[in-house]
């Protein structure tokens, strides 16, 4: 019996093998040019190394595109930056010439940094597919690897097990809405946190905590507010909780989910623990609320491959949305919150150069950057430490509240007003460094640090924090 199946499957790897399109994958000549091709980008980017400023017989064309593109857009970028398409690890060349230090990586897409030759040659691989775009109706092999590997991974400590793509987190986001709804209907209403960001639909503005990103929109009264962990509250896990139980009681049986965001973005990259969101979550099991921990930010880069992981809060999770770090968005869900056919779909679920190049980062993630003495780890007490000891020293006072998860940093300069911090990152980058702002009342300075930055890039990043403080505002 058992020879017969060795035999029933080594027949199917054969005839598996006749496909045109494993040929393809394993083609020795397509392989070595995909590997000269890389090999060759690398060589050239090799002479980026570290920051540098602008040439200046760059700077009045680089001038000219930067009001080109204001111009397109209707608005100014934020920063003046335009790629040349050259870079490497932590470092970027600019239009102007110059050469800056990215911690900001797209708000977190590029958690490899620039150029990384694994992610390149995956991307290259990706492009050679019949198909640049894949769907949820049509998909290859890809598509399957890339959901294999989510669902595996957030199997080991969780309850979810299937997946679902779509091009973004905000669509990820809107997935995990319905299902929620679809599951608990009538129910309608979304918990959410004070100062939570979901995305920039209409229903993802709602969710979100910022007037100023949804000026003119109707309000459509759905969600509602829990506060936020305050360190110097002690009774603030206690406020949340009543607050929650308070909404329940006022909207009986109508609350479809509780959303959260494990460490809030834009609140600041505020560390929260576990014990603030432990009995809010149990609490909603109780009541028949699906918990939904948008992780869109924090996936990949807390030193485990979730931040439920990390914050062991795996068995309350039912929806779990992620993007940046796959290049496409994902929501994860559990049986329970599998959608009847016809409630999400979408022409798109992502690019195959995205599926390749976002499935390679996360084998890269396995081999030494994961867990409590992983090299994300190693990153953040390495930064957090500098940051600390400049404002213990050269920076005294200037450099507070360092904190974050992982490749997730944040300090808040000076007093933390706005016009201080909004000021400081536009010096950082004149200085050589990329960076954003995060928090209300203080507005901190926020760094997404790629996962290949050196120790050496950590102390040059420093010396730069260190010059920028020093030149005041």
């Amino acid at each position: 019996m058992l020879s017969a199946i060795k035999g029933a499957i080594a027949k199917v790897q054969n005839a598996d093998e006749l496909l045109t399109g494993r040929k393809l994958d394993h083609d020795p000549v397509v392989e070595g040019l995909v590997n000269d091709l890389v090999d060759e980008v690398m060589v050239i980017n090799s002479a980026i190394q570290t920051i540098q400023p602008p040439q200046p017989t760059l700077v009045e064309k680089n001038k000219n595109k930067m009001d080109h593109i204001a111009a397109l857009r209707g608005r100014p970028l934020y920063h003046p930056y335009i790629g040349t398409g050259a870079g490497q690890g932590v470092y970027v060349e600019l239009e102007d010439g110059s050469v800056k230090m990215d911690l900001i990586n797209g708000i977190g897409i590029h958690l490899m940094g620039h150029s990384h030759p694994r992610v390149m040659k995956a991307a290259v691989r990706g492009a050679l597919s019949d198909v640049i775009m894949q769907g949820n109706l049509q998909p290859n092999n890809d598509y399957i690897k890339l959901t294999e590997k989510l669902v595996q991974i957030a199997g080991r400590k969780s309850r979810l097990k299937h997946a679902w793509f779509s091009t973004c987190g905000t669509m990820a986001n809107e997935n995990a809405i319905k299902m929620a709804r679809q599951k608990n209907s009538p129910a309608k209403m979304i918990v959410a946190m004070k100062n939570a960001f979901a995305g920039r639909s209409t229903m993802m503005a709602e969710v979100t905590d910022n007037p100023a990103y949804k000026q003119g929109l109707p309000e459509y009264n759905e969600v509602l507010r829990i506060p936020n962990y305050d360190k110097k509250d002690p009774k603030s896990a206690e406020n949340a909780l009543r607050t929650l139980k308070e909404h329940a009681a006022k909207f009986d049986k109508q609350i479809a989910a509780f959303s959260f965001e494990p460490m809030l973005g834009e609140g600041g990259f505020v560390p929260t623990p576990r014990e603030f969101y432990e009995p809010m979550l149990a609490f909603c099991k109780q009541q028949h609320i699906a918990v939904w921990a948008d992780e869109v930010q924090t996936f990949a880069r807390t030193g485990e491959f979730f931040a439920f992981e990390t914050m062991n809060l795996g068995e309350y999770v039912d929806i779990v949305t992620l993007a940046k770090t796959v290049q496409l968005g994902c929501t994860l869900y559990t049986e329970e919150y599998n959608p009847k056919p016809g409630l999400i779909a979408g022409t798109f679920s992502g690019g195959t150069s995205s599926m390749t190049a976002g499935l390679e980062m996360l084998e890269m993630l396995e081999e030494g950057y994961i867990g409590p003495n992983g090299r994300i780890q190693q990153i953040h007490n390495h930064f957090i430490h500098g940051i600390n000891r400049l404002n213990e020293t050269t920076c005294k006072g200037l450099l507070t509240d360092a904190g974050g998860m992982g490749l997730m940093i944040a300090f808040t300069p000076f007093e933390g007003k706005k016009e201080q911090a909004e000021l400081f990152v536009k010096k950082l980058f004149k200085n050589g460094i990329i960076a954003f702002t995060c928090g209300k009342d203080p507005v901190r300075i926020r760094f997404l640090v790629p996962a290949v930055i050196q120790d050496s890039d950590i102390a040059l990043a420093l010396e730069v924090i260190e010059k920028t403080v020093q030149e005041g505002l």
